[in-house]
């Protein structure tokens, strides 16, 4: 089961890979693996997406979280003019 993690690192074809490691992983029945493999298959394309493309959307995530602290901090405080300012000159 540890095949799992070299799916980890974006290349193609690891949706080959990753159907050939479900079928694996289900063969074991354990709960946990088959629950997780389940979890994979619901939104198979996104999964096969994030195998095999080299795009991430960490910096992203990584201003919404910076914004949700903001507003965290300020709230209560001030308005939509300071927070707008906060976010915009760190």
């Amino acid at each position: 089961m540890r095949s799992f993690a070299a799916l980890l690192t974006p290349a193609a074809g690891n949706d080959v890979k990753l159907t050939e490691w479900i079928t694996a992983a289900r063969a074991v029945n354990l709960p946990h693996l088959r629950s997780l493999t389940n979890g994979l298959e619901i939104d198979r394309s996104a999964v096969d997406g994030a195998v095999t493309l080299p795009y991430r959307n960490g910096r992203t995530e990584g201003v919404k979280t910076r914004t949700k602290r903001i507003m965290i901090q300020m709230y209560g405080r001030a308005g939509f003019n300071l927070l707008r300012l906060r976010i915009l000159l760190p």
